[in-house]
């Protein structure tokens, strides 16, 4: 909070000077200086930025040349209130997950100290801080706007679609500097989504709690065995702290000697928390809401970095209907005119067959589908199956077909000879209760070979843990689904739909209009009550680009 509190009066002391006279005696004009350094030896240029490397130097080029080498963030050898304000916002860069480090805060500081105690800025140092402050400013626009790390750079995949302009950098600080508004100018290349702004003011909210909690030591909580209600337990009082510290329960008055009671109060504090961290709200202390008790301010904070960076990359366009699957939140929204229509818990890839990010366009759905094995499962699961049990096929209602169609006797296969590498035909099981895509998948064709569908196996949407599948999303209503995809042709009413449920045969359906599909991974969200919604990390992608983010640039 003190440091808050200091930057906030250099801001104030700094627009001070900014309506004051000029007190700076010059030997050269500002301008001058600009033209040498662009204009002059690469050598020089480089020598006079050693210490601050500047990252945009052809864009800085044009931007200088375009205004006649006029300096954009002094006047009259004085710093304006514009420059002020930049270097606040780069200070305040955590914010939006980024390192206030990377805009040459470092630097700009050695100046702005400088000028702040009253010793003169030579016209060289005004013309360094204007390459500074105007470098920073294209850096930091091109972050918020489409990241500091690109996608590419992680092991894992994320194959949605970016924005497809390149934002106008360099017009935004033209009317930066022109308009003295460079806030507007910044922060308009933020993501657009409210969701966005509201993970900037949770940032902002853990910052502090940081702060808060700087002396302390997080201290681990550890149970052997769950609590339940009117249990006790020596780490109840931790728990309770911890939770009112989260703002997951309000202090309250208790009874001398029931420090360590699980008591019913508490109880509604757990449930709180359990609903925020997406787990099951019985107010059961066990594993998984103690590993989420267990994160800091600090973890958090990792969190929504990497989160707000992900947000980065989302493409802008509005969507009117659309799809869209989290995969650490197991759960599928089906969104029209921006009113969630139906949410839907879902199962997604396990561990070691993890669901793909990417997006892409639904156009059909299939009614009573039949299913052909993939070759991993195929080779990981069925062939070794078959070999136990000579069964196995016929009790899954499963056929094995060559690749022309024509249905294969298992008996006339040897297969111990037979592994997933030789093994030439294929497995299709037949539509009906036991297969695996249950009565409906809705089809959005992409090159992971991943689907939306049914599933037989209904207990485990109870499960907390849903990374269950082999890589495609089960979702837990598809048949609601299905109705309002379907809800704008007349000719599926409630009984057909449900006939063709029931088919024996596959019967495909057109969609009158492509529907996008966006299936992401966040771990960390701010929904539209201000309230942070956390997520476990199934699939450990977190620290590995919370890594990348902190790398210097």
């Amino acid at each position: 909070m003190m440091k808050a509190k200091w930057l906030y009066f250099l801001l104030w002391f700094g627009q001070l000077f900014c309506f004051g006279t000029s007190i700076f005696a010059q030997n050269q004009p500002v301008s001058d200086q600009i033209r040498t350094l662009i204009e002059g030896d690469s050598t020089y240029f480089n020598i006079a930025f050693d210490q601050y490397p500047l990252h945009a130097r052809t864009e800085l080029i044009t931007f200088y040349t375009e205004r006649a080498f006029q300096p954009g963030w002094s006047k009259d050898e004085q710093l304006t209130c514009n420059a002020m304000e930049l270097r606040y916002l780069i200070q305040n860069a955590s914010y939006d997950g980024l390192l206030p480090e990377d805009y040459h805060l470092d630097g700009l500081n050695t100046f702005f100290e400088k000028y702040f105690s009253g010793i003169p800025l030579t016209p060289l140092d005004l013309a360094k801080v204007d390459f500074l402050l105007s470098d920073a400013f294209i850096l930091y626009a091109n972050h918020i706007f489409g990241g500091k790390v690109h996608p590419e750079h992680l092991h894992s995949t994320w194959e949605i679609l970016q924005k497809g302009k390149e934002p106008k950098v360099l017009e935004n600080l033209y009317l930066a500097v022109s308009e003295n508004n460079v806030k507007k100018q910044l922060f308009s290349l933020q993501p657009k989504f409210a969701i966005y702004l509201r993970m900037r003011q949770s940032m902002k909210k853990y910052l502090e709690l940081e702060q808060i909690d700087s002396g302390n030591n997080w201290e681990k909580i550890s149970v052997n065995e769950s609590i339940e209600l009117l249990q006790e337990s020596e780490e109840i009082n931790t728990i309770r702290k911890r939770l009112q510290f989260w703002k997951d329960l309000k202090p309250y008055s208790m009874q001398p000697g029931t420090e360590n009671t699980y008591d019913s109060v508490l109880y509604q504090g757990v449930k709180n928390f359990q609903e925020r961290n997406g787990l099951h709200p019985d107010g059961v202390l066990g594993k998984a809401t103690i590993e989420a008790l267990n994160k800091s301010p600090q973890d958090l904070i990792k969190q929504v970095s990497v989160n707000m960076e992900r947000l980065r990359w989302l493409p802008d366009t509005t969507l009117q209907e659309f799809i869209l699957v989290n995969i650490a939140n197991y759960a599928l929204d089906y969104i029209n005119k921006k009113d969630t229509v139906l949410h839907s818990n879902a199962i997604v890839g396990k561990t070691y067959r993890k669901t793909p990010v990417f997006n892409g366009a639904m156009s059909y759905l299939v009614f009573s589908p039949t299913w052909t094995v993939p070759p991993t499962i195929l080779k990981n699961d069925v062939i070794p199956a078959v070999k136990k049990n000579q069964n196995y096929l016929q009790s899954k209602n499963m056929r094995i077909l060559d690749f022309s169609g024509n249905e294969i006797s298992p008996s006339s296969i040897n297969w111990s000879k037979v592994n997933g590498d030789n093994f030439k035909y294929m497995v299709r099981q037949d539509p009906g209760p036991s297969n695996a895509l249950g009565r409906v998948k809705f089809m959005f064709p992409n090159k992971h070979n991943v689907y939306i569908h049914d599933t037989p196996s209904r207990s485990q949407f109870s499960k907390e843990d849903r990374a269950l599948s082999s890589g495609c999303i089960r979702i837990e209503h598809p048949v609601d689904l299905a109705k309002l995809l379907l809800s704008d042709q007349e000719k599926w009413t409630d009984e057909l739909i449900k006939e063709a449920l029931a088919d024996s045969k596959e019967r495909s359906v057109s969609l009158t209009r492509k529907i996008p599909v966006i299936i992401l991974y966040l771990t960390l969200w701010t929904d539209s009550r201000k309230k942070e919604q956390v997520r476990k990390d199934i699939y450990d992608r977190d620290n590995e680009l919370y890594k990348l983010m902190q790398k210097p640039i």
